[in-house]
């Protein structure tokens, strides 16, 4: 796990955007004394059509934890741009009431905890919304079955597609046939061979027709890979690594390997003075990977980005390191560290620390000032349109609890004065919950009993569709973290610290807890979701650390 964060920690935010077509195809078939999910291994076949097809095609079989995360993190950062993006996942899953979870081949059992090792289906969708009537997801698992867990249970639970995004679920089999048919096939259509198989369903975006690869297409040539998949994977270590004997163990492994030249030109490169003797002198330092965690934490905190904060350092985290010493001034900038290195960069991380708190103090003092005027104007009178005005305005605000309390109890003493005609009207507006369903309202009743709710109804809906994309988005972006309960915990306690209310410090993020995330994130000049990402982790490890 501690791998996985490393890995998405880097995240979307830091992939180099591109516009080419993408595949993520994941078939997990084999988990050991767990048993064999038949024909989940065969979406894989659908690799060659696939790149002839013209897509970029990121291909895991029997995908570990560790997988799922690096698999996912490709898939993000190729998925961007005007493009067609498809997902396929075959294998064992989990839901719960809200998602899906694709289980790695090493989940520690089928409860909550392996839900922390899995591939959220969300996660993928999010992924999947920047190509809208472009992008489909095919699910390959079993119907939903047994409870695993206390609100969990074994197989591929609803998934909410969002707009533009095709769902199709069934089992592997089918699904693996759909993934090497229709989806890769010039001229093929999605929706018919859907229509055509019974053991398929598609939810979502249905068009009429769905078809990928237009009729007549030329496919590009099917690239023929350079080196075995375990190959590569062990050359993706070794790069990982960047030492001089991680270089020499993939050369003893693969002396004639793919990667043997590039292997023997960067050894060189580290045995070449000054590199040599800096090495030497940052072995010497014996750094535990916490005092690496904390160097990359402290890196990214002066703004050097070491595209990860897991105590490995690789080529992200010498880059930052050689472009701190550059803007320190030190000469030769080798990218290793001295013991006067670390506790410069601790003392000015430390400096930069109490600078961006002490901004953000500021901030949310004038914050407070601001919030507190509005409700001297608007909800402090008592009426439900100050009320409603205060919290458009300062949805999280300091008097937000009491404004929502005090138009529950308007709300509660006006249901019991409705005339029965009226509220027969709201409770069909209610039950239909659209813009439409409340304009009628408004038309049949202006000066109604539900008429100031159904004009902040409207307003809320007609926000929601953006809002909730962007929320995707970052709800997203805090699962690939993997944050455990104790990280969870660890939060809610810093930011009750800061008197932000998070609620109950319990590890779960509710609606308090989320308010108090975007208090914080608006304090200091963040992006304001309500979501972890790794600024906000960073700064919050850093505001813990530091006062």
């Amino acid at each position: 796990m501690r791998r996985i964060l490393g890995l998405c920690l880097a995240g979307v935010v830091l992939a180099a955007p591109a516009a080419a077509d993408v595949a993520l195809l994941v078939g997990n078939g084999d988990y050991g004394r767990a048993g064999q999910v038949r024909g989940a291994a065969d979406v894989l076949a659908a690799e060659a059509g696939l790149r002839a097809a013209g897509f970029e095609v990121i291909a895991v079989r029997d995908a570990r934890s560790a997988d799922l995360a690096g698999a996912l993190q490709r898939f993000a950062a190729a998925a961007q741009g005007d493009a067609r993006v498809v997902a396929v996942l075959a294998g064992r899953f989990a839901h719960s009431a809200t998602d899906t979870w694709l289980l790695p081949v090493d989940a520690a059992g089928t409860g909550l905890g392996a839900m922390g090792q899995g591939l959220p289906v969300s996660a993928v969708l999010a992924v999947l919304t920047a190509a809208p009537g472009q992008a489909v997801l095919v699910l390959g698992g079993a119907e939903a079955g047994a409870a695993l867990a206390p609100f969990l249970r074994d197989g591929i639970g609803p998934v909410v597609a969002p707009q533009g995004v095709a769902v199709v679920t069934g089992a592997p089999a089918p699904a693996a046939g759909l993934a090497q048919g229709a989806l890769a096939r010039p001229g093929g259509d999605v929706v018919a061979a859907v229509a055509r198989d019974r053991a398929l369903r598609l939810s979502g975006y249905a068009p009429r027709s769905l078809v990928l690869v237009p009729a007549g297409a030329t496919p590009a040539p099917v690239p023929v890979p350079q080196a075995p998949t375990v190959e590569q994977d062990y050359w993706r270590a070794t790069r990982d690594l960047d030492t001089a004997a991680a270089y020499d163990s993939y050369l003893r492994r693969y002396p004639a390997g793919a990667f043997a030249a590039e292997a023997r030109a960067r050894m060189a490169a580290l045995a070449a003075p000054p590199v040599s003797a800096a090495e030497t002198a940052e072995a010497a330092l014996a750094l535990s990977r916490d005092a690496r965690r904390a160097i990359q934490r402290d890196l990214a905190l002066l703004g050097h980005n070491t595209r990860g904060i897991d105590g490995i350092i690789g080529p992200g985290t010498r880059a930052a390191i050689t472009q701190w010493q550059q803007a320190n001034g030190i000469v030769p900038a080798t990218g290793f560290l001295t013991g006067e290195h670390v506790a410069r960069i601790a003392a000015q991380a430390e400096l930069r620390a109490a600078q961006l708190e002490a901004e953000a103090q500021a901030r949310r003092q004038e914050q407070e000032r601001l919030d507190r005027a509005f409700w001297d104007e608007t909800g402090a009178r008592g009426d439900e349109a100050g009320l409603r005005a205060y919290l458009r305005r300062f949805p999280d605000g300091l008097f937000a609890e009491l404004a929502t309390e005090r138009i529950a109890v308007i709300d509660a003493d006006r249901a019991g004065q409705a005339a029965a005609q009226d509220r027969a009207a709201w409770d069909a507006a209610r039950g239909a919950n659209t813009v439409e369903a409340y304009r009628g309202y408004l038309q049949v009743f202006p000066q109604g009993t539900f008429a100031e709710e159904a004009r902040a109804r409207i307003d809320a809906l007609t926000q929601a569709p953006a809002q909730s994309a962007a929320e995707a988005q970052a709800a997203a972006a805090e699962t690939a973290l993997g944050l455990n309960a104790v990280t969870r915990r660890l939060v809610e306690s810093r930011l009750d610290a800061l008197d932000l209310r998070p609620g109950l410090v319990d590890g779960v993020f509710d609606d308090d807890t989320r308010r108090a995330i975007r208090r914080y994130q608006t304090a200091r000049a963040l992006p304001v979701t309500g979501y972890l990402d790794q600024d906000t982790v960073v700064r919050l490890l850093a505001d813990s650390l530091f006062r």
